[in-house]
């Protein structure tokens, strides 16, 4: 039989208390004379939101993308007067005004890092837009256009394996359309098993993705609980969220563990719900209620949420899972 040793590289200590300076992944047993003994790690604890730098644009329905809470990047939007074109990159403290997109829209899908990402359809006035964009660090490039011309669509993966799923037409509703990007075309594949827009979405490429919630109306309308996982082929119901919310937009992490917040359920949710891969689980609460707002994307336990709804915001949060010590059943 293996031992934890061999297995972890270092012994299970037995101590009178806890180490001074633990690290991840570390296990020990606490034992004192006439007391039961305790086993003890260190492993991610309690996630909480907290406040970060605010956008210099407030705005809602904008594109998001980022690694990390020191690398997100927020473009397009609504300003509650009129659809933007304004990037702007944050460092884990501030927004710095960059590059405009090529044109103004709001409502579009976002993904990738800091440094590469793509945002792809969205809306201009009443009118949905097949146009897609390219980051490259510095500027946007104008790129291959997708199939169809939607706004509300969510999107996931890199800037060479991505997808984009669901949406709304001109006419409004939802669809249930599936759009695979192999970092040069684009190319139509398994629908979504229920039409829809403005989704929750998890997901690291064009074969592994989530999809979340979402609705089929204007804000306020139309919630849906639903959930759904990639697998590069087609699309399968899993688990639905604790909470109907349409407006989500949000989401950070990979198709087996991530998080997604926010939305309307029908007024603005400050609901955060964890994904492990087969079930969804609340966690902490946004400190502020809001709906159509945008995320980086890939770390579950770090990520960024900002912009929203309905009063529109230039506000940033910040999720973050310390590590802590937490105790163990040793029978």
């Amino acid at each position: 039989m293996a031992t934890y040793k061999s297995l972890k590289g270092q012994p299970i200590q037995v101590l009178t208390a806890d180490p001074p300076a633990p690290v991840e992944g570390q296990v020990w047993v606490v034992a004192n004379p006439g007391t039961a003994s305790v086993m003890k790690g260190y492993a991610l604890g309690t996630g909480a939101w907290a406040s970060g730098g605010a956008l210099n644009t407030a705005r809602q329905q904008l594109g998001g993308s980022g690694q990390s809470q020191a690398a997100a990047l927020a473009f397009g939007g609504d300003s509650g007067s009129g659809q933007l074109a304004i990037t702007e990159l944050y460092n884990g403290s501030s927004w710095s005004v960059k590059n405009e997109l090529a044109s103004a829209r709001s409502n579009n899908a976002g993904f990738g890092t800091s440094t590469a990402s793509i945002s792809a359809g969205g809306r201009n006035g009443d009118t949905a837009l097949n146009l897609v964009e390219s980051w490259n660090g510095t500027g946007w490039s104008e790129i291959a256009e997708i199939t169809t011309g939607r706004y509300g669509a969510s999107g996931v993966g890199t800037t060479t394996s991505g997808l984009i799923f669901g949406g709304q037409p001109d006419s409004g509703g939802g669809q249930d359309l599936n759009e695979s990007w192999n970092g040069a075309s684009w190319t139509e594949v398994a629908e979504l098993n229920t039409a829809r827009g403005k989704l929750g979405k998890l997901g690291e490429s064009s074969i592994s993705a989530v999809a979340a919630g979402g609705g089929d109306g204007p804000p306020g309308t139309g919630q849906k609980a639903e959930a759904e996982v990639w697998n590069g082929t087609c699309w399968t119901e899993v688990a639905n969220i604790n909470t109907a919310r349409g407006s989500l937009y949000t989401g950070a992490g990979t198709a087996t563990n991530g998080i997604i917040f926010g939305g309307s359920e029908p007024t603005a949710s400050a609901k955060t719900e964890q994904w492990d891969g087969s079930s969804w689980t609340e966690v902490g609460d946004l400190a502020t209620a809001r709906n159509s707002m945008a995320s980086s994307n890939f770390t579950a336990s770090a990520a960024v949420g900002f912009g929203g709804g309905p009063t529109v915001t230039a506000a940033t949060e910040e999720w973050t899972i310390p590590l802590a010590t937490v105790s163990f059943d040793i029978d």
